[in-house]
């Protein structure tokens, strides 16, 4: 067999004469090396041995030289990836070359946008290749709209309507998991926020603070700088102060009031100390001893949150400070002590 005068894979050490001929879809044979071939790809491998004819259809010629390039020296240029990446990736898939498909997701990781995102999306998924699809999914969910209007978005409507409804319900899934995160991270914040409120209020009733404290607890000036603690402090005071001197709370006419009478009930739910200072703790509980009442379910499971968010918090490092809608909304009026 008669040698290339030019060496189309940029070999730069001395080889033996070529002893096969490899076919593409132009019909002009490439002279190669059985043995390259084959220590480079165990598919190749497998075809040499049972038949000398090597065959690559389907893929344009120069692809096929950057596929040669890449086996017998195990680079891919830049220009390459860029011209030929999709087609080398389905190479590398195809005949099982590793190497040059982890090269390909990289590079085509790099290069996805809107107007190719729906073919690479395809071979992607047709070359297993995950990271590479959950790429381009998450492109095409951020920009539909775009993509939507591409050429290749409408090729598939036509020609694969069946992936066109995976990537939908996908879509649609991703959606429902999104909006289903965000409800759970706000949940977590008000429970978040309902645990430091009852540490607030324990610190209150048990060591008081800037203008709330209990009747054996003298609160000193040096003490009426903002509490350093809480951030919720000074408006928990604050409706502490008010639940004292409310009239309206006897017919349960201010909201205020009962929003401070639901912090005593969780309070006292979540409470385990016989000696606690926190005011109506032991009435509640015993009152729903003696009456014997079924707890509210939802009510329950709220305690139990609290509860447990509560014995996290307390194992975390530096507590971070909350609840500044609350302070937002607390005018301040009352009377400096309670019962």
């Amino acid at each position: 067999m008669d040698a290339p005068k030019t060496n189309p894979f940029r070999v730069t050490r001395v080889l033996p004469e070529p002893d096969l001929y490899l076919h593409t879809s132009r019909g002009k044979p490439i002279p190669v090396h059985a043995i390259i071939l084959a220590s480079g790809s165990p598919v190749l491998e497998n075809i040499i041995m049972s038949n000398r004819t090597v065959k690559i259809h389907g893929v344009p010629y120069d692809a096929v030289i950057a596929f040669l390039s890449f086996i017998y020296t195990s680079r891919c240029t830049e220009e390459e990836m860029e011209k030929y990446g999709m087609h080398l990736l389905a190479l590398s898939h195809v005949y099982l070359v590793p190497q040059l498909k982890r090269s390909c997701i990289k590079g085509l990781s790099q290069r996805v946008n809107t107007e190719n995102v729906v073919d690479v999306l395809q071979l992607a998924k047709m070359c297993d290749a995950p990271d590479l699809y959950v790429k381009c999914f998450k492109l095409l969910t951020d920009n539909y709209k775009e993509v939507e209007n591409t050429e290749g978005w409408r090729f598939l409507q036509h020609h694969d309507p069946r992936l066109e409804l995976d990537i939908l319900r996908l879509m649609d899934e991703h959606e429902s998991r999104k909006k289903k995160c965000r409800k759970q991270r706000e949940e977590e914040g008000l429970y978040m926020q309902l645990s430091e409120a009852m540490d607030c209020l324990e610190h209150i009733c048990t060591e008081g603070c800037t203008d709330v404290g209990p009747y054996d607890v003298e609160l000193s000036k040096e003490k009426r700088k903002p509490c350093s603690k809480f951030d919720t402090c000074q408006p928990i005071q604050v409706l502490i102060r008010h639940f004292a001197t409310c009239k309206k709370r006897v017919n349960g006419g201010c909201l205020r009031c009962k929003g401070m009478w639901q912090l005593f009930r969780l309070h006292s739910f979540i409470c385990q100390h016989d000696s606690c200072k926190v005011p109506l703790c032991r009435q509640i509980q015993l009152k729903m001893q003696l009456e014997n009442k079924k707890v509210d379910a939802k009510w329950k499971l709220l305690a139990r949150k609290v509860a447990s968010v509560k014995a996290m918090s307390s194992l975390s490092v530096p507590k971070r400070k909350r609840n500044e809608e609350i302070r937002d909304t607390i005018i301040n009026s009352g009377i400096r002590n309670f019962k």
